[in-house]
């Protein structure tokens, strides 16, 4: 049984990490999906390794950090699966983040490419999705990938703040969607290799996990087929799901023990 059958997803950031793991999950259950990156060398890969597998993906260039970068991707997806046609819209790009773009020391361009990106173009795109949605009577979702960085300070003001405002855009875009049978709701993963942690440092980290590992792509992609689905999870929306094997319960004032 392939629940998203008939649907097509729109994944930005889906050449690789995250976004990667959910378009594979999603193509498995029988989705259509228009993978977004931003250059060839990013798109054609995973295009391959999607097809490879199977998929009906289609492969398309956006550069989300600029201040407009959103509607070039969004005039192309409409002209290849028609306004309305996208009924999934997921969320997973974001910049590169460097540990050293720190409170005083990160730069006005640095800063505006995370938030462009992170809260401008998922804004928007999600907006103008939803519009479509609407118009073509479609009851579709929208799913922000976040961080556990929403609440908790990682001295990445930028990469912070713009996760704390994607927050808010679920539970306003919930509140104001509702009403059209379009449900938006978030994942915060925790700690996935890869995915803005350095591998060097993870088994540090796996010692602040309850469940004792790090995440991987498919812990995410299996929330978010849960939360996309009308058979499973038809009565939530606005909501923030942490994905982090408990790490967020973890003491950072006592050490870790082991027993």
């Amino acid at each position: 049984m392939q629940d998203f059958s008939g649907q097509t997803a729109l994944i930005t950031g889906g050449t690789n990490g995250i976004g990667l793991g959910l378009a594979k999950a999603l193509a498995a259950e029988g989705a259509r999906i228009a993978l977004a990156g931003v250059g060839q060398a990013d798109v054609q890969p995973a295009l391959a390794a999607l097809t490879a597998d199977g998929a009906d993906v289609q492969g398309f260039q956006a550069d989300l950090a600029g201040k407009d970068g959103w509607k070039g991707l969004l005039a192309d997806v409409q002209a290849a699966y028609g306004k309305g046609g996208v009924s999934i819209f997921a969320h997973c790009a974001s910049p590169k983040r460097l540990e050293s773009d720190t409170v005083l020391q990160v730069s006005e361009e640095t800063w505006d490419g995370m938030v462009n990106t992170n809260l401008r173009s998922g804004f928007f795109l999600a907006r103008e999705l939803a519009r479509d949605m609407i118009e073509a009577n479609v009851q579709g979702n929208i799913l922000f990938i976040t961080s556990q960085h929403r609440f908790s300070p990682r001295n990445l003001p930028h990469y912070s703040a713009s996760k704390a405002g994607q927050e808010m855009l679920v539970k306003e875009m919930a509140k104001a969607l509702g009403r059209y049978g379009i449900r938006v709701n978030g994942i915060a993963p925790g700690a996935i290799p890869g995915g803005g942690f350095d591998a060097s440092t993870m088994p540090a980290i796996n010692q602040m996990v309850p469940l004792g590992r790090p995440g991987t792509p498919a812990d995410i992609a299996g929330t978010a087929l849960a939360l996309l689905s009308p058979k499973y999870s038809a009565y939530i929306t606005g909501e923030v799901i942490s994905v982090d094997g408990g790490i967020q319960l973890h003491n950072w004032i006592t050490p870790p023990k082991t027993v």
